[in-house]
C-alpha cells in the first residue's frame, strides 16, 4: 500500500524527484570517482615523484569534491521541497475526505484516530519520500558502481565483496520483517494514548468533580505503558540493526587490509590501488547502510500508508445526488417525515421505526421522549447527518438525499444538543452562521437569543475572544451563542435540538417570546427534554424506544397520552402545567 500511495500521489512532483535523481547521479559518480584519481596519485604520481601529475590530479579532485557538494545541496532542496508539498497536499485530501464523511464514518474510525492519521501518519510517510528521493536513487548505483570501480582496482579481492554484500541484505531484510508488525501496534496505541488524553482534557472538571484524578491517571498509565512496552519492542530490532551492520562492515575492511596487504607485499596490487579498492567497499557498505536507514522507516511508514489509504479509501454513507436538485422556493420552511426508519449498522433494533411528522412555515413541532428515544437522531436525519434506513425525509419539498448539499445547509439553522463554538471571537462565531453579516445583523441575533447583555458587558464586545469549544463561557453562554449563530443565517428552518436546556426558566422563555416574530415565516423543530420548552408548541410529537405514541397539543397529550402525561408528572404536577 505504501508503493501505491506513493505512485499515486508523487505524479505531480515528477520532475522535481527527476532532478533529484539526476543531481543525485551526479553526486555518486564525483563520490565513485574521486578514489581513482587518488589511487592514480598514490601509486603513479607519488611514487614517481611526478609533482606535476599530483597537482594536475589534485586540482581535479578539487572541482570534482565541489561539483559533488553542490549536487548533494540541490538534491536536498528539491527532494525536502518535493515532500513538504506532497505532505501539504496528502493533508489537505485527507482532511477533505474526512469533512465529507458522515457521523457513522467519524465513529467509526473515532476522532483521534483521524487527527493522528492526518498528522503523524502523513509525517512518517512524508519522511520517507524524503528519504527515498535521496537514498533510494543514490545507494544502488553507489553499490553497483562501487563494485565495478572495486573490481577494477583489484579483482582478486572481489571474493570478499561476493560474501559481504549478501550476508549484509539478508541481515537487514530479516530484521526488517521483525520490525513491521512491532510498528503496526505501535501506531495502535498511539491512537488508544490520543483517545484518552482528549476525554481526560475534554472532562477535566467531570474528572475533578468526582476525584477520579488517580483512576484517570492508572487509565492513562496504562495505554502508556502500552505504548512504551510496543516502542521497546520495535525499537529493539531498530537498534539492532545499526551494530549488526558496522559489525560487518569492521569485519569486511579487516580482511581487505589484512588480505590485501598480502598482495600489496607480493607485489599484485599497488598501495594507491588497496586504498582505492578500501574506500570503495567502504561506499558499498555506506550504500547498504543508507538503504538499511531507509529500510529502518520504511516499516513504520508502511503501516502509517495503511491507515492512511483506509480513510481515503472509505466514502462517505451519504453519497451526493448525481443530479442534484434545488429547494422549491415556494416551499420554503416545509420538512416532511414519511415512515422514516433509522438502523445503525448492525444493531437488531431500529434507532427510529415509522416516524411521521410535517412542519410548516410559522409552525413549531416539539419533540419529546425519555433519553434514547430517538430525538437526537431524529434531527440528524435532516441535515443528513445520517441518511435514512427507509422512509423519506424532505426540505422544502425535495427528499433531502436529492437536495444539493449546499442548497441543503442553506435552508437549516440547526443548533446541536452541545453547543460548540470555534476558537476564534464572537464575531467569527456569528459569520459561521452568515458569513457577510453586518454587526446589526449580529447584534440582533444576539438580542433575539438573550445573549446581548453580556455581550456588551465584554470589553472587547463582538471582538471578545473564545476558546476552543467555548469553554470560557458557561454553558447557558455557549448556548444562546450558537443560537444566535443559527438566527443570524434566517434559515427557512430552524431545528433545535434540546438547544435550551442549560437556560434557566426565565431566560427561556423570554428567548422563545424573541423568536416567534423572527420565526413566524419559517418552520420550526424544538427537540426538548423540558415540558416548559415545548407546551406552547403547535404540534407535540411524543417518541418512545423510536415509534410515535402521541402527538396533538399540551392540552390533548395530558389527557390521552401516558407517556407525556408521565414526562410532565415527574417534572410538574399536571395543575401547574394545565
Amino acid at each position: 500500500m505504501l508503493i501505491r500511495l506513493l505512485r499515486e500521489r508523487l505524479v505531480p512532483y515528477r520532475r522535481w524527484l527527476a532532478v533529484v535523481v539526476g543531481l543525485q547521479f551526479v553526486s555518486v559518480l564525483a563520490m565513485l570517482y574521486l578514489p581513482s584519481l587518488n589511487a592514480e596519485i598514490i601509486d603513479d604520481g607519488v611514487a614517481t615523484g611526478d609533482t606535476a601529475m599530483i597537482w594536475r590530479l589534485g586540482g581535479e579532485m578539487l572541482a570534482i569534491s565541489v561539483a559533488q557538494i553542490c549536487a548533494s545541496i540541490g538534491a536536498a532542496w528539491f527532494g525536502a521541497r518535493a515532500a513538504a508539498a506532497f505532505g501539504r497536499d496528502l493533508r489537505r485530501d485527507l482532511f477533505h475526505r474526512i469533512g465529507g464523511y458522515s457521523t457513522r464514518e467519524v465513529q467509526q474510525f473515532g476522532a483521534p484516530s483521524l487527527i493522528t492519521r492526518t498528522t503523524n501518519d502523513v509525517q512518517q510517510v512524508q519522511m520517507i519520500v524524503v528519504m527515498g528521493s535521496l537514498i533510494a536513487a543514490s545507494a544502488p548505483i553507489m553499490m553497483i558502481g562501487g563494485v565495478i570501480m572495486a573490481l577494477r582496482e583489484d579483482a582478486g579481492l572481489g571474493w570478499i565483496l561476493a560474501v559481504v554484500v549478501p550476508v549484509l541484505l539478508l541481515s537487514v531484510g530479516f530484521l526488517v520483517t521483525r520490525m513491521i508488525p512491532g510498528f503496526r501496534s505501535m501506531q495502535a496505541r498511539i491512537d488508544e494514548v490520543n483517545r484518552v488524553l482528549r476525554e481526560q482534557i475534554t472532562g477535566i472538571r467531570v474528572v475533578r468533580a468526582f476525584v477520579r484524578e488517580p483512576y484517570e491517571n492508572e487509565r492513562f498509565a496504562v495505554a502508556n505503558r502500552d505504548l512504551t512496552g510496543d516502542a521497546v519492542r520495535a525499537g529493539r530490532w531498530q537498534a539492532t540493526m545499526f551494530p549488526m551492520v558496522m559489525l560487518v562492515v569492521n569485519v569486511a575492511s579487516v580482511a581487505v587490509i589484512w588480505f590485501g596487504g598480502h598482495r600489496v607485499d607480493d607485489g599484485a596490487v599497488g598501495v594507491g590501488a588497496l586504498t582505492a579498492f578500501l574506500s570503495y567497499l567502504m561506499q558499498i557498505l555506506m550504500s547498504v547502510m543508507m538503504a538499511t536507514f531507509m529500510l529502518m522507516q520504511v516499516p513504520r511508514a508502511a503501516v502509517c500508508a495503511d491507515r492512511i489509504a483506509e480513510v481515503l479509501a472509505t466514502d462517505t454513507s451519504v453519497v451526493r445526488p448525481a443530479q442534484p436538485r434545488l429547494p422549491d422556493p415556494a416551499l420554503r420552511g416545509h420538512l416532511d417525515l414519511d415512515d422514516v426508519v433509522f438502523t445503525y449498522p448492525g444493531a437488531a433494533d431500529p434507532v427510529l421505526d415509522g416516524v411521521s411528522l410535517r412542519v410548516r412555515p410559522g409552525q413549531t413541532v416539539a419533540v419529546i421522549g425519555s433519553t434514547g428515544a430517538g430525538k437526537s437522531t431524529l434531527v440528524n436525519l435532516v441535515p443528513r447527518l445520517f441518511d435514512a434506513t427507509s422512509g423519506t425525509v424532505a426540505v422544502a419539498g425535495v427528499p433531502v438525499d436529492a437536495l444539493d448539499e449546499e442548497s441543503l445547509w442553506a435552508e437549516l439553522g440547526l443548533v446541536p444538543q452541545r453547543a460548540y463554538l470555534f476558537t476564534g471571537t464572537i464575531r467569527t462565531n456569528l459569520q459561521y452562521g452568515k458569513a457577510d453579516a453586518t454587526e446589526d445583523e449580529m447584534w440582533d441575533a444576539l438580542a433575539i437569543s438573550q445573549a446581548r447583555d453580556f455581550v456588551e458587558a465584554l470589553p472587547q464586545g463582538l471582538d471578545a475572544p473564545v476558546a476552543q469549544g467555548g469553554t470560557n463561557f458557561s454553558g447557558g453562554q455557549r448556548q444562546r451563542l450558537a443560537i444566535a449563530r443559527a438566527v443570524v443565517r434566517r434559515p427557512g428552518l430552524y431545528l433545535f435540538d434540546d438547544s435550551f436546556s442549560a437556560l434557566d426558566l426565565a431566560t427561556d422563555a423570554r428567548l422563545r417570546a424573541a423568536l416567534r416574530p423572527v420565526t413566524a415565516q419559517a418552520g420550526v423543530v424544538v427537540v426538548a427534554q423540558r415540558v416548559s420548552t415545548i407546551r406552547d408548541a403547535d404540534e407535540i410529537v411524543v417518541l418512545e424506544h423510536g415509534r410515535v405514541v402521541g402527538r396533538g397539543r399540551h392540552e390533548e397529550l395530558l389527557a390521552a397520552c401516558g407517556t407525556y402525561a408521565e414526562i410532565v408528572d415527574s417534572q410538574l404536577s399536571a395543575e401547574e402545567v394545565a
